[in-house]
């Protein structure tokens, strides 16, 4: 079982809270979660890319799990991606950049400003052009968790609003959450990464488009069969835009897939990273 340690990152402005497996002189393998998330969503994949040789790092974005909320009150995505670009900054060898939702987004601005830092981005379910019927989803569960829960089966059936399965046990949700002086039950992120300003807003949209324009680094996308954000038609715009992009569909799953099985992701990650 490879080594494993909490650290600290720092980001533009904000200390980042991470956790590193592997040996610190290996490839750097770095690891972002969606929005709403936390870094225990990559844990598994990066358990595993440890275990192969690799330094594993799943990082909490800045306002989410143990990570510094931003003073400035500042989640445009371009403040996640100069998060991730201060974080090349740290490694002396190419680094890949793995994201799932949010994560990916960032992943993808940040890694196509740096082609000389990063080896390959490998995409969970992200791509420049997104279904906003699928975005409405994601705002309907930030929308049901802002006034707190009475208990985490509360918690669970809000997760529910993102169309993955009913938790059959919520109690695993507990460290996902924290408390506040009423009692109540609230996720572990800043309650201003959820403002509607922060979701999807126009420039978000060019920013990503711009990037992958401009990414030069081999791109890799795991698609989700089911997803409600990722269409036929953002895949097509992405492979203009970027000819070197390879897609891979992740059968019977959705959006949000990486929340459970990551682990299996992990082993299309090491094997693209035996071939870059």
């Amino acid at each position: 079982m490879t080594l494993h340690k909490t650290i600290k990152l720092q980001g533009d402005g904000v200390m980042l809270t991470a956790e590193a497996y592997g040996d610190p002189a290996a490839p750097p393998v770095l690891f972002f979660h969606g929005g709403g998330q936390s870094r225990s969503n990559w844990r598994g994949s990066a358990r595993k890319v440890g275990d192969a040789g690799y330094y594993g790092i799943t990082v909490d974005l800045r306002g989410h799990g143990d990570s510094e909320w931003a003073a400035d009150g500042d989640y445009l995505l371009d403040a996640y991606a100069r998060d991730v670009e201060q974080i090349l900054t740290r490694f002396d060898q190419p680094v890949t950049l793995v994201g799932a939702s949010r994560g990916g987004q960032t992943a993808l601005v940040a890694g196509s400003r740096h082609p000389d830092k990063v080896r390959l981005i490998m995409l969970a379910d992200v791509a420049p052009l997104m279904n906003d019927t699928g975005v409405d989803n994601i705002r309907d569960f930030f929308k049901a968790s802002a006034n707190g829960f009475a208990n985490v089966d509360e918690a669970a059936d809000a997760l529910a609003v993102l169309g993955q399965p009913r938790l059959a046990n919520a109690a695993g949700l507990a460290k996902a959450m924290r408390r506040d002086t009423s009692g109540r039950l609230f996720w572990k992120w800043d309650p201003k990464t959820t403002s509607p300003e922060f979701l999807h807003p126009m420039s978000e949209g060019h920013a990503l488009l711009e990037a992958a324009a401009r990414v030069k680094t081999p791109v890799v996308l795991v698609r989700a069969e089911h997803s409600n954000i990722v269409t036929d038609e953002g895949v097509a715009r992405f492979r203009e835009l970027a000819p070197q992009l390879e897609v891979i569909e992740a059968k019977g799953v959705g959006h949000m897939f990486t929340s459970d099985r990551n682990d299996a992701f992990a082993e299309t990650l090491l094997a693209h990273l035996a071939q870059a």
